[in-house]
């Protein structure tokens, strides 16, 4: 089991308002480098010349990295749409990684095209990701031409806008699933979903963002102290995904719910139209 512990913080922001990238490949310690140099390795070779960069997020380039709790978060980006490619062969490669490296917690490898990193009028939770929390581990570095991000209404709304459909896939993964694995790699993903949507719906108010989990789960008690017992178990989920798919499907059908009904009462202020992306700032 993982204790809740206390670690993470609140983006840095500029003069200006925008927030600060903290990672660096200087962050990066040498035995994580050799978990991308291979992750780079698999991708060339599954994809040649289809791959035009690679970038690692998360705490591992920020060198806040908890060992045996810290995944490997890698986002390709590519020429082609990732639809139109063949990716059949991720699931073995990052297997066959997380087993050989004791110290990580499961490779996370998503797919990006050119064209949609490329997106400089709306806010997107891709390009989003590498100019905040990303670094260039291969091909041209693109982080440089992307615009800024400020906690606002655009980015809360990206982590919103599909909240209720990410739950219900939730619920669709774990109907009639056995495989303990499944389940708990399921539990986990919606339930970091679920925490961030929470300093999500506070982004406003407190002109302040962080994807750490146990920051965003404070935020959000700040602001509904009466949710906050809920928070932390979803905080728990996160970090010790159950087995149990039961249990997890009865958490969604409370606080699942209750977050769903939130985020829809924050739509109705901030996208009436229900847009997907909302402009830049």
């Amino acid at each position: 089991m993982n204790e809740i512990k206390k670690i993470g913080n609140l983006c840095p922001l500029d003069a200006h308002g925008y927030i600060i990238n903290q990672a660096d490949f200087t962050y990066i310690d040498n035995k994580f480098r050799k978990v991308i140099e291979l992750i780079n390795e698999n991708c060339l070779s599954a994809l040649p010349g289809e791959v035009h960069s690679i970038y690692l997020r998360g705490s591992v380039p920020r060198g806040a990295e908890v060992e045996g709790v810290s995944d490997v978060d890698v986002i390709v980006v590519t020429y082609s749409d990732p639809e139109n490619l063949d990716l059949e062969w991720t699931e073995v490669a990052t297997r066959i990684i997380d087993e050989k490296y004791s110290f990580i917690n499961g490779v996370e490898l998503g797919f990006s095209s050119l064209r949609e990193v490329k997106e400089y009028k709306y806010c997107s939770m891709i390009p989003f990701i590498l100019k905040t929390y990303g670094v260039c581990v291969y091909g041209e570095n693109l982080i440089s031409e992307l615009p800024g991000y400020k906690p606002d209404r655009s980015l809360a709304n990206e982590h919103l806008f599909h909240l209720p459909a990410l739950i219900d896939r939730a619920r669709r993964e774990l109907e009639g699933n056995e495989d303990t694995e499944d389940i708990e790699d399921c539990c986990s993903w919606i339930m970091r979903i679920i925490v961030r949507a929470g300093v999500a719906l506070v982004i406003i108010q407190e002109e302040a963002y962080t994807r750490d989990l146990y920051p965003a789960y404070e935020l959000f008690s700040k602001h509904y102290p009466e949710k906050e017992k809920e928070m932390r178990t979803a905080l728990w989920y996160a970090i010790n995904p159950s087995s149990d798919s039961r249990e997890i499907k009865k958490f969604l059908d409370c606080f699942g719910n209750w977050i769903e009904e939130e985020t829809e009462n924050w739509l109705d202020i901030y996208n009436k139209e229900r847009k997907i992306h909302l402009p830049l700032a």
